[in-house]
């Protein structure tokens, strides 16, 4: 299956936040949104970085006060990014080498089209097992 098809059944919302952003506020996007990064864009379409809970945890561990830092000064910048034809069998791949849990998709020049996460596959791929598991069990009682 193509990341195109995870992304058109689960939408292709966004949420992004701005560099310059407080910690505080991606805390609270991070919360109301009941999800486990933002992608950081002064544009909402170009891709500067991704922060996660696990970056605010780390810098929460360094010092209290980084909940007043921007956001760059915890994302991480060095962003893995997959084509919307990539196949989940490269992104899990790609996620376990990488050792990430949030894959933004880009077209090809390199903007924002959606976000893929490790819950994301997991669940597409559960359902894609469960569809071979029916056939063969149509198969076998059939044949």
């Amino acid at each position: 299956m193509q990341l195109s098809t995870i992304i058109a059944a689960k939408g292709a919302t966004v949420r992004t936040i701005q560099p310059d952003a407080l910690v505080s506020e991606l805390v609270a996007l991070l919360a109301e949104h009941k999800i486990g990064a933002l992608i950081v864009s002064s544009d909402g379409g170009s891709i500067s970085g991704i922060v996660s809970e696990r970056d605010v945890v780390h810098a929460i561990a360094r010092s209290v006060d980084s909940l007043q830092q921007p956001v760059s000064s915890i994302m991480t910048t060095t962003v893995f990014c997959a084509p919307p034809d990539a196949h989940i069998d490269d992104l899990m791949q790609l996620m376990t080498e990488k050792r990430v849990r949030h894959i933004p998709v880009t077209d090809p020049d390199g903007m924002l089209m959606g976000i893929v996460s490790i819950g994301d596959v997991v669940k597409t791929r559960l359902g894609e097992l469960e569809g071979e598991r029916q056939a063969l069990l149509e198969y076998i009682t059939k044949g």
